[in-house]
């Protein structure tokens, strides 16, 4: 199979505590080549950079603030972002953006924190890593007042309606998609929105130790890791009824174009 490129891992999340070297291992041997970390705080974008500087051309890292910890965003962070962003191997703003669901920070403290780093990410022109739950509208409406200024973004795990996608789409915006493309159950509408997305504005990820692809063979482990990419790919190719090497070629050409990274050596 072609090789592919995880663009979301939660590797500095502590259920992978003193595990990383065996995580990137296990995914180097199943095909994943290249992986991007994610930021979700400031502390764990310092990590992940920390991290990703030690495998240099394998793993890459996000510099952001999740909206779950927008509660605890001050001004002063955003220098300490710009300062993670000049590393040529953070690539991306965020994780960032809105969640409506779990409500974890207050609203207008989430709001803030997103209009910061929306500020951030067009002044450094380094894409956007984007979180969107269950608050569509504000987040649009938001996202809109800088859509303008704003270099390229991707909906990450994206679980929204075929409509939500395609006005992602109409806007320039790319969709990452996870392992709940296989939950029937509870995600069984984003078949269509597979079939409908374009592969040259599809890149997938596992969202790992989250959102474990439900076509894994069964296991006592049920925490995901990178090495379980292929069941997203494989998922994407029965939906569009297209190899697996086809979607790991495209969504890898993809994930390079998009985050301006190099063939691994």
């Amino acid at each position: 199979m072609k090789l592919l490129i995880d663009i979301g891992i939660n590797l500095t999340n502590k259920q992978f505590h003193n595990e990383q070297e065996e995580i990137i291992n296990r995914a180097l041997d199943n095909g994943v080549e290249q992986m991007i970390l994610t930021g979700t705080s400031l502390r764990g974008s310092r990590e992940s950079a920390a991290m990703a500087a030690d495998y240099p051309g394998i793993l890459f890292s996000t510099a952001g603030i999740h909206p779950h910890d927008a509660r605890s965003f001050h001004q002063e962070n955003i220098p300490e972002l710009r300062r993670l962003l000049r590393q040529e191997h953070v690539v991306s703003v965020g994780e960032c953006g809105l969640d409506f669901d779990r409500d974890f920070s207050p609203r207008p403290a989430q709001e803030k924190c997103y209009r910061a780093q929306l500020e951030l990410a067009a002044e450094v022109g380094k894409p956007l890593f984007l979180h969107e739950r269950s608050a569509f509208r504000r987040f649009n409406e938001i996202t809109d007042d800088y859509l303008s200024r704003l270099p390229k973004a991707v909906i990450h795990c994206f679980t929204g309606t075929l409509q939500e996608a395609k006005l992602y789409l109409d806007k320039g915006f790319y969709l990452g998609f996870t392992g709940a493309i296989s939950d029937s159950n509870r995600f069984g509408h984003l078949e269509e929105v597979v079939r409908y997305v374009p592969l040259d504005r599809m890149m997938i990820e596992t969202d790992a130790p989250f959102m474990l692809p439900k076509n894994l063979p069964r296991m006592q482990n049920r925490r995901n890791e990178p090495s379980f990419l292929p069941y997203v790919a494989g998922t994407v190719a029965a939906m569009k009824n297209i190899s697996i090497s086809g979607v790991a070629a495209e969504t890898t050409e993809t994930a390079r174009k998009f985050f301006g990274i190099d063939v691994a050596d």
